[in-house]
């Protein structure tokens, strides 16, 4: 009786998982990493939001290759090793055939050595360092691709607007030293900006998380009789540092920034963030994203204030689902290859095809401007 029993209870065990299996393979699942806790917390949790709302879109339409898409949703934190952890998870245990996220450059790096060897594609958001997609030589990484454009873009975009729409010739620029976004967008507006002869007067760093005094920094950069400040930053520090530039006196000066931007900046800066100039990916002002952020708000009550992250997360998203559907099957490696084959694909907010290297080509730069307590609209821009 005792071996009847076992051998029925191991049966039943059998049966137990193969319905498991069974129903696991009902659903696509994908991951998506969002740092829903620390610094990025605005951009993550908006992130995950209008993730599942492109997942309950997409399931409402009948799914995709038949099945239901299933979102598995993992906290980094803003910590790379935890990004990397929640990669093996999101490999080994869930078992997902794709990756959206995260929203900055630096844990899309730490995680590109793992999604390339487990064979899984991976759509960095707001991941704009051009070592998202290749490696230190240059060689394209197979399964890493991005949404927004690259550094070296934005950054000619910010010299540019800087130089030849605001006339601004004399920059000081306050980076973060610890940040691969914040060196990198440094790095190629420096480049750019000497090329539209502009000249760089003061090049200070500090370091995200643990400097929250920009005074000795401003000071030189006052001194230096700077008439535009670069911020190549995320944003709680791009806040602070506004905030006390305009303490010190320091009325005159421009600050321009790139994608870091957020809403929640003027909750800390207040109107020292009244006409500061911002190089993004998205406007919240173009019609096009009149149904998403309507959709947004009906689902949340609530309007998707870190537009950029939104956005983009959402595009993402579908992006994935296009490279699904065109795969045929939800195999990692079959949709890599139609990632990398997209072609003027109509997203919600741009039609993106991609470029050898993952990323989008020639997509047209934003200029927000912050103003009577938001972003709006100021222009497109492509530099010459």
């Amino acid at each position: 009786m005792k071996r009847v029993g076992i051998v029925l209870l191991v049966s039943a065990l059998v049966l137990s998982l193969g319905a498991g299996a069974a129903l696991a393979a009902d659903t696509i699942k994908i991951g998506y990493l969002a740092a829903l806790t620390g610094d990025w917390a605005a951009y993550g949790q908006t992130e995950e939001k209008t993730a599942q709302l492109a997942v309950d879109e997409i399931n409402a339409k009948g799914g995709l290759l038949g099945k239901q898409v299933e979102l598995v949703v993992y906290d980094f934190r803003t910590r790379a090793e935890d990004a990397v952890n929640a990669v093996r998870r999101l490999a080994e245990e869930d078992k997902v055939v794709g990756i959206v996220g995260a929203n900055g450059s630096g844990i899309n790096i730490a995680t590109a050595p793992l999604v390339n060897r487990y064979g899984i594609p991976q759509i960095g958001t707001v991941s704009t360092n051009p070592f998202v997609t290749v490696d230190k030589n240059g060689k394209v990484r197979p399964y890493s691709f991005r949404v927004c454009f690259t550094d070296p873009y934005q950054g000619k975009l910010i010299a540019y607007f800087s130089a030849k729409e605001l006339g601004k010739m004399q920059a000081a620029i306050l980076y973060d030293v610890g940040s691969d976004y914040s060196q990198g967008l440094r790095e190629f507006f420096m480049k750019s900006y000497g090329e539209y002869g502009g000249e760089v007067v003061a090049d200070l760093g500090f370091r995200a998380g643990q400097d929250v005094d920009f005074r000795a920094q401003l000071t030189e950069i006052r001194d230096k009789k700077a008439d535009v400040l670069i911020l190549p930053n995320m944003g709680k520090e791009m806040a602070l540092i506004m905030k006390q530039a305009r303490e010190l006196g320091m009325d005159d000066i421009v600050f321009v920034g790139g994608d870091g931007y957020a809403e929640f900046m003027w909750e800390i800066a207040g109107d020292s963030m009244e006409n500061s100039y911002w190089i993004n990916h998205v406007s919240p002002d173009d019609p096009a994203m009149a149904k998403f952020f309507a959709d947004y708000k009906a689902k949340y009550n609530d309007e998707c204030k870190e537009f950029v992250n939104g956005i983009l997360g959402y595009d993402a998203m579908y992006l994935m689902f296009d490279a699904i559907q065109r795969a045929g099957e939800a195999d990692p490696k079959l949709i890599a290859k139609a990632l990398s084959e997209t072609k003027d694909l109509q997203l919600h907010h741009a039609v993106i095809t991609m470029d050898e290297f993952h990323n989008p080509l020639d997509k047209d730069g934003i200029i927000i401007v912050a103003k009577d307590g938001h972003g709006q609209f100021y222009m497109k821009i492509k530099p010459e």
